[in-house]
């Protein structure tokens, strides 16, 4: 059965390539959704998959590529429809 989850991740998190890269990772583990940076320095990522696959993408967002760097990760679940593929927004 296929959950969302929506993720704030903050840190040095934009300008590093960290919504591309999250793409990247979710498509490889079979997530839909989106990550989009947000005003306050942030990046948002819905995530939608198996809860295996969101629980490995959780752990990803901890890392982040390697110029990111990450101080917290809060997720929390969410009922919203389940997008059809993981894009990254502008």
């Amino acid at each position: 059965m296929q959950t969302c989850v929506r993720c704030i991740i903050t840190g040095r998190v934009q300008g590093v390539f960290f919504r591309a890269s999250t793409e990247r990772e979710a498509q490889r583990l079979g997530v839909t959704g989106y990550a989009r940076n947000l005003a306050d320095g942030s990046v948002e990522v819905l995530a939608c998959g198996e809860a295996s696959a969101l629980e490995q993408l959780q752990q990803w967002l901890w890392k982040g590529p390697p110029a990111a760097r990450v101080s917290d990760v809060r997720c929390e679940s969410l009922e919203v429809p389940v997008p059809d593929s993981f894009t990254t927004r502008w």
